[in-house]
Parts: structure tokens; sequence; C-alpha cells
């Protein structure tokens, strides 16, 4: 559904996008992370066809942003980063200015607008001035109105940024439901933990290079038959006891335990090196010399480590 290849730009002479290559397909919702800096609104940006790359190309929905951009424009619905509202309207009236500047058939504009205020949730606030609304409103009329079209491509760059926790999962849930209709999602943001939820695939870029890309499961096996000095797993346990058991069941297997407060409250971390199934031979042997295991669950979730992994901290 999306697909970049070899795209490179330069303002000047100084290079923000070096050869970056990505292929998301059609439902999923694609994960685009980085640090400020790294390229990733010029490659946003360069697929929504308001900027041309200085080398490669972008094709959506097999169509060439270049080539064609008009048709291109039919299938996205972009949403920037800080967008800008018109605050003295109704939510309604705002709805209704984008549709007529969709060119929805004026027949249908009324019908589009109430589905996508359905969908969106905003039927109670439709006679509302959007100068009244919260930040968490305003980003939600913003992805309303990018759907105003019916757009099978979704690009939206940071869309949660500034918001409170519920709006942030509201945010989300929105999105999850936009995918099982059959929406293709591409969506920048700086929220790991967010991602990790709802992203079937990923790709990770540092100093204007794509250094890692594809599904986080794919990633995640790749780097742990990598090299040596990868970073040390680390996974919580809760045992009935004290902690010391599992100190006492691991210290001879090169395991770091970390008791989670009083070590008689049972919590604690422990840091490994290895992959899942290294984990699962650990408990196995702490279950096996009988301390009363009672939950075991990786401490940091597999996309903040893929992205502490493959990236070094440095801008351009």
């Amino acid at each position: 559904m999306i697909r970049a290849r070899h795209l490179t730009h330069r303002y000047g002479d100084r290079e923000v996008l070096r050869d970056v290559s990505f292929h998301v397909r059609k439902g999923e919702i694609f994960g685009f992370i980085g640090p400020n800096g790294a390229g990733k609104t010029t490659t946003i940006r360069i697929m929504s066809t308001l900027m041309e790359p200085s080398s490669g190309r972008v094709e959506i929905d097999g169509i060439d942003v270049e080539v064609d951009p008009e048709a291109v424009r039919r299938r996205i619905g972009y949403m920037a980063d800080h967008p800008g509202v018109y605050e003295r309207v109704t939510v309604g009236e705002y709805l209704d200015f984008f549709a007529a500047a969709y060119r929805v058939p004026v027949n249908d504009r009324a019908g589009t607008v109430a589905a996508v205020v359905e969908l969106t949730d905003l039927g109670s606030l439709r006679d509302r001035l959007v100068a009244e609304l919260s930040k968490g409103m305003k980003q939600r009329i913003q992805l309303a109105r990018t759907l105003l079209h019916d757009p099978k491509v979704l690009i939206l760059d940071e869309p949660a940024s500034d918001l409170d926790p519920r709006a942030r999962i509201e945010m989300r849930d929105l999105l999850m439901e936009l995918r099982r209709m059959g929406k293709t999602i591409f969506l920048s943001s700086h929220i790991l933990a967010e991602l990790a939820d709802m992203c079937t695939s990923v790709g990770i870029l540092e100093k204007g290079r794509l250094v890692a890309s594809g599904p986080v499961d794919a990633i995640a096996r790749a780097l742990d038959t990598g090299g040596d000095d990868k970073p040390r797993r680390r996974a919580r346990l809760r045992v009935l006891g004290s902690t010391l058991m599992v100190t006492d069941v691991l210290a001879s297997k090169g395991v770091d335990v970390e008791a989670i407060g009083d070590a008689a409250n049972g919590n604690c971390v422990i840091a490994y090196d290895g992959d899942d199934a290294a984990l699962a031979e650990l408990i196995r042997s702490v279950v096996m010399a009988g301390v009363p295991l009672i939950g075991a669950e990786p401490e940091r979730n597999e996309l903040e480590r893929i992205f502490l992994e493959v990236t070094r901290g440095e801008v351009q």
C-alpha cells in the first residue's frame, strides 16, 4: 500500500534523508519512530505530496506521489503535527466546510459528515464552537476531517502529541477501530508504549537513515541472534515469600536479581542474557527448585528494547 524506495532529501548541503526504503502493507498500522530531527516529518511531507524528494520515489496504492499527486491526495488522509483549526465555527460547520473542500457531492455531504461524527464520537459536540474544545477534542476533529473523503491510507504525524492520558487512550482506540475498517495507517509518534500496543510493524529512523524496519517480533528475533554486546534483558518476577529464594537459584546462572522494595514482599527484577527461550528456562529453574512463583513478565516492552538497541541517541 505504501512503498518508499531509496528516498533521499537535502536542504541545501544538509542531507536529512539517506537512502530510506520501507514497505507498509494494506491494513497495517506502521509506527514511524525516531528522535527529533531524524527526518520523520520530511518523509511524511514527501509521502503527502507536500514536498518532492531529492532522489528516490514513494508509491501509495501503486501511484507515484510525484507522477500523479492529485490521485494520491484522493487516497490519503493527512494530519500534520500541531495542525491549526478554524475556531470561530461549530464542529459541524467545520466538517461541512472540509467536506465541500474534498468535493463530497452536495447530496451526500450531510450523510458523510454525520457518519464521520458518529465514528469519531463527536455527536455531543457538533453544535459547539471549536474554540471551546479541549486539545484532545481538537485533535479528534482533525482526524475526523481526514476521514471525510474516505481515504484508503491515513498519514498521521504525532496525532497524540500534548494529549492527556484519557485523550491518548481514546485516540488509540479510534485508530484501532479504523484499522478494523480496513484503513492502512502510517503513524509517527514518540510514545513507544502506545505504539507497541497497536502497531503491526515499525520503521526506526536515526540521522536520516532507516536503522530497522518490519514487524516488531521479526526485528526482535533478528536482534536476539545478533552480537554479544546487546544490553541485558529484564523481567519482573513475583513469588510468595522472600525474593532471596530467586537469588539463591539464579545467582549461579549469571543472572542479577534486584528486589523491588523490601525483599520480603516477593517482587524482583532479573537481568539476564538471551532471548525468550532463555527466560523460559530461567523460570523453569525457579519453579523446579520449589520457589512459589506466581508471576513473570518482561519488564520493558519489546519496542522500547528494540529502539534502545538499534539507535545511538545521535541527532543530525
